[in-house]
């Protein structure tokens, strides 16, 4: 078992800046790849940034390519999303998820999911 929980989500103006992270516990985490989704009213969840084990990424391209950055310490078992030039549309419920192996931008694909954390940028 591998349970997650995300931090540092809240309010902020549009073009500002939100770093949020995923602690881990459980299992072996650096086993793991995890992916970071999101998930706004009446919407369905959409994939956002996604990191294995060994650090290499992946992002949503058509929407936050060049804003995001994901990163992880497997040392202290955690993975940060950070998040710069926040739009309003980027409002969202965000989660973070892990599973064996790569990451990927199936959400059905992983195994463990966080609680989530409010994003919310004003206009």
């Amino acid at each position: 078992q591998v349970q997650l929980v995300e931090s540092g989500g809240g309010l902020v103006q549009a073009g500002g800046s939100l770093r949020l992270s995923c602690a881990a516990s459980g299992r072996i985490f650096s086993n793991y790849g995890v992916g970071w989704f999101r998930q706004a009213p009446g919407k369905e969840r959409e994939f956002v940034a996604g990191i294995t084990w060994t650090g290499d990424n992946g992002y949503s391209e058509d929407s936050v390519k060049g804003r995001f950055t994901i990163s992880r310490d497997n040392a202290k078992n955690t993975v940060s999303l950070q998040m710069n030039s926040l739009k309003p549309e980027d409002t969202a419920v965000y989660y973070c998820a892990a599973r064996a192996g790569t990451y990927s931008s199936r959400s059905k694909s992983y195994d463990y999911w966080g609680q989530g954390t409010q994003v919310t940028v004003s206009s």
